[in-house]
């Protein structure tokens, strides 16, 4: 069985380089209003995986939720 977890992404933090989406693109969605990274409604992820794209993030905006 996959440990899945769910991702947040820190609005104040992200810059909108789009590192995640490009990683994850059924996770994360790069809004074209304001180029916020937000996480798709229920997306989880393999702990794994969600890992790789929190070490991605170029401005440390996406953590593990609790």
């Amino acid at each position: 069985m996959n440990d899945l977890v769910q991702l947040t992404v820190d609005e104040d933090r992200c810059i909108g380089v789009g590192q995640c989406e490009l990683l994850e693109p059924e996770v994360f969605c790069l809004s074209d209003e304001d180029t916020i990274s937000r996480v798709v409604d229920g997306a989880v992820l393999d702990r794994a995986r969600a890992l790789a794209v929190v070490e991605g993030c170029p401005n440390m905006a996406i953590s593990v939720k609790a």
